[in-house]
């Protein structure tokens, strides 16, 4: 099978033949359809993190495909399912955060494509019991992103309160927050939509965008409080001052949830505002098993599109320039479909 493999930090990756793995008891193995690139994986890739991957490792946790074989104990998905193998690759199952709802939360959890080899490859092992059924009407194309960017945005937009009339800024409007905005708007809030670039500004009016601040000519959290304030910020612009701005927006009681993780990652809270204003800040990771197969029943409904770009494995590593380029228009998935 083709994989695209990590070997050293300091060099690209490398597109080449390794022999298809075989499932143990508890694991399938899935022939890859698409597997989205998140920036996480240039992150892996680059060992960038203070918790680095070992390589040799195979990146990838946007992956989608079908179930060919399953071991022994694998009762959830059968051969022919089509799946979805996401950040999430196994938890531990008993400790207080998996029993709770909160698995994505489990300190003995892995991770594919980080702590297990993930999806850029022609087939991938998964855990049988956290890979995710995807539903037939489906493109795999659109699932791929969907199983972290997708779910990602929607576990944010979730823990921030986000109602009908309330009022969510989404700051940054990319491959995440492109799809946040929309579960905003699912949600049935007001949408106040954030960027820097025109392409991303056009697109968040597309996508149905309440309102639209340029942050390079307007003082975001001004203009947000002209509008009333945001009951709710979704913080997905990589960047410490969005993050910062986003914050400024806010009003009394409202949410900033922190999904982005900015280089420098510093954000200074004014103590005196913040507990007068009874604001909260949450930090929010991906999402659960049952949040992503939430994100596919609403795709399925029609409630969101995924703006994306396909590629070939082959382009990993010029895939990879593109997204740090700030070239891509929200996403990109390899098909790896013959």
């Amino acid at each position: 099978m083709k994989a695209a493999i990590v070997k050293d930090f300091a060099r690209p990756l490398s597109v080449e033949e390794r022999d298809v793995p075989e499932p143990g008891a508890e694991q399938v193995l899935v022939e890859i359809e698409a597997s989205g690139l998140c920036h996480t994986d240039i992150h892996a890739a680059r060992g960038d993190w203070p918790v680095r991957p070992a390589p040799p490792f195979v990146p990838g946790h946007e992956g989608i495909g079908i179930v060919r074989r399953a071991g022994d104990l694998v009762r959830h998905v059968r051969p022919g399912d089509r799946v979805a193998i996401a950040w999430l690759a196994q938890a531990c199952g008993r400790c207080g955060y998996c029993v709770t709802g909160h698995e994505t939360l489990c300190e003995q959890q892995l991770n594919s494509g980080y702590s297990v080899d993930g999806a850029y490859a022609e087939y991938a092992l998964a855990h049988g019991d956290y890979v995710v059924p995807v539903p037939d009407g489906i493109d795999p194309l659109d699932a791929a992103p969907l199983s972290c960017a997708g779910v990602t945005t929607y576990k944010a937009v979730k823990v921030s309160g986000a109602r009908p009339a309330s009022r969510v800024l989404v700051s940054g409007i990319g491959g995440l927050g492109h799809l946040a905005l929309q579960y905003a708007k699912a949600f049935g809030a007001e949408t106040i939509a954030v960027d820097v670039t025109d392409a991303k500004l056009d697109l968040a009016r597309e996508l149905g965008a309440d309102h639209v601040i340029d942050a390079r000519t307007s003082d975001v959290a001004a203009e947000a409080r002209r509008l009333g304030g945001a009951d709710a910020a979704i913080g997905v612009a990589v960047s410490s001052a969005a993050l910062q701005a986003a914050y400024g927006a806010l009003r009394r009681g409202g949410a900033l949830v922190l999904v982005a993780l900015p280089e420098d990652g510093v954000l200074e809270l004014p103590v005196f505002d913040h507990v007068l204003g009874g604001k909260k800040v949450i930090g929010s990771i991906v999402g659960t098993r049952e949040d992503l197969a939430e994100v596919f029943r609403i795709h399925l409904r029609g409630a969101t599109r995924v703006i994306r770009e396909t590629r070939r494995l082959e382009q990993v590593n010029d895939c990879f320039d593109e997204v740090l380029a700030g070239a891509v228009s929200a996403r990109l998935v390899f098909d790896l479909r013959g």
